[in-house]
């Protein structure tokens, strides 16, 4: 998409969307995303940029705070019971849904059991433990669970604890996601693929005093230099994903705020284990990702293609991070041992390997640098750039050899394992499966308490680096950007954008 195409996009917008371009800037939050959302739709939902887009429209049972406090948002309070295996939790009074139905314990028991059971769902993980739930009365509800499950709280505070409108959801059956109906701050307008995503201000919100901005638009443009020319520009007045090598110039534009944060994420290298029909070396061959692993220089890839800004990692949380297993310290790059790992494994070199990365100048750059070190190791990486909507249909059809793709993270460990590491969970692309890590994974979720929950973990991470079902390679800086005249910002570690208290000069 052309600078020019947008400019006239955002002219466009702006005489559609108001009055005048004077009520325009006063009323409407155009926000630049990095990529185009999948489904609208909670329930089957799996992308980063849909969670932005969520949090403008569809509210939370909890939510979280800068310091990952856990927070109240459609619920008031909860309560867990002393063997674990029911939590009871008390609903907010007032709140509608923008279809104006009432959010009761009627309708949070729908939405949790639309996630539980729905076919296409890829919550049904994440809330695997509750066997059912129960109305206790008018706004509260219990949650009954087959077995203790500590990250549950925290699974209610992203997409699982998103609520729907019954009424809605039954109208619209499998095409909810067209038009979503949930209770929060902006009720959808309309969507038009590939170009924008406009909501405007829900009159009943619960928070209603909060909301200071009429419209929010999200605008989908793949390129980070195009959305810094916008945001510069005034075409835009907050930009998700800023490259690392950009900071220097946003922060030297005194008309910008640059946001950051350690990300709860990482990037990874998926690898097709299971599911792989050429059957090729990667896939049968845990020393084969072993050498792909070695052939990486983590840090070098850090300084090259994000000037240092971000954090070298080999497993699914940060070494930052207080479940980081440090008996297992990110590895340096060792090629000789890589060649003497494939020469073990017998196979012919050069590996061929078909990359597949989402479009995207970082993507690129990243896949680019383990092209070339992976080559020196005998390694034929075959990049290719896909739409990145359409990478996760082809990761789920099996139609990569490495997919190489950002996970935005969970507060809690088990959101960064779980889906992706288990048998026949729902993210688990490679599928990949082991069951001594099966039953680590459901151990990890039986406890709370922190050192018995890192014993597991230690044990689980000497198994997943081994196995290399997926090489983790490092965890992002988040790096928002917004337009001085926006007021009230904050960045949380989940990289979502609020919109709750934002204003305009």
């Amino acid at each position: 998409m052309s600078f020019m195409r947008l400019a006239i996009l955002a002219s466009a917008m702006l005489a559609s969307f108001a009055g005048t371009a004077q009520v325009q800037a006063q009323t409407t939050l155009r926000i630049g995303l990095a990529e185009d959302p999948d489904i609208l739709d909670p329930s089957i939902g799996r992308t980063y940029v849909g969670r932005i887009v969520f949090s403008a429209f569809c509210d939370k049972l909890f939510d979280i705070d800068e310091k990952l406090n856990i927070v109240p948002q459609l619920a008031l309070s909860h309560e867990t019971s002393a063997d674990g295996k029911e939590m009871t939790i008390k609903l907010r009074p007032g709140v509608k849904f923008h279809d104006g139905e009432p959010l009761d314990a009627e309708a949070a028991k729908f939405s949790l059991e639309r996630h539980m059971t729905l076919p296409t769902s890829f919550r049904k993980s994440e809330l695997a433990s509750v066997d059912h739930v129960e109305v206790v009365d008018p706004l509260t509800i219990k949650l009954v669970l087959k077995t203790p499950y500590s990250p549950l709280i925290a699974q209610l505070t992203d997409r699982s604890g998103m609520m729907v409108s019954p009424k809605a959801a039954k109208e619209a059956g499998d095409k909810f996601g067209l038009h979503p109906v949930c209770a929060g701050p902006y009720k959808f307008v309309e969507r038009v693929q590939q170009d924008r995503m406009v909501f405007e201000k829900f009159a009943d919100y619960w928070n209603k005093d909060n909301i200071h901005i009429d419209r929010v638009v999200f605008l989908p443009i793949v390129d980070a230099t195009v959305r810094l020319a916008n945001l510069k520009s005034g075409g835009l007045d907050l930009i998700e994903r800023v490259l690392a090598t950009d900071i220097k110039d946003v922060r030297a534009d005194s008309r910008l705020v640059l946001s950051t944060a350690p990300e709860l994420g990482y990037l990874g290298l998926t690898v097709n284990i299971g599911n792989d029909k050429t059957k090729g070396p990667l896939s049968q061959s845990a020393k084969v990702r072993q050498a792909l692993d070695l052939s990486i220089d983590r840090e070098a890839i850090n300084q090259v293609v994000f000037n240092g800004e971000f954090t070298p990692g080999n497993q699914w949380v940060s070494p930052k991070h207080p479940y980081y297993q440090k008996a297992f310290p990110v590895r340096g790059r060792d090629v000789a041992k890589a060649k003497a790992l494939l020469k073990e494994a017998g196979v012919t070199t050069p590996v061929t390997v078909d990359y597949m990365i989402p479009k995207g100048a970082e993507n690129e750059a990243v896949a680019q640098v383990v092209q070339s070190m992976a080559a020196e190791a005998g390694f034929d990486i075959k990049i290719r750039a896909v739409e990145f909507a359409t990478t996760f249909k082809q990761a789920q059809a099996g139609e990569f050899q490495v997919f190489q793709i950002n996970w935005s993270g969970r507060i809690d460990p088990d959101g960064n394992s779980y889906i992706f590491m288990r048998s026949k969970a729902p993210q688990n692309d490679g599928v990949y499966s082991n069951p001594e890590a099966d039953k680590l994974l459901e151990d990890g979720r039986m406890t709370s308490n922190v050192e018995e929950r890192k014993a597991i973990y230690e044990k689980l991470t000497k198994i997943l680096l081994d196995d290399l079902p997926i090489i983790y390679i490092y965890h992002r800086t988040l790096l928002i950007a917004h337009t001085k005249k926006l007021e009230g910002y904050r960045q949380m570690p989940d990289g979502l954008v609020r919109v709750v208290g934002l204003k305009f000069k």
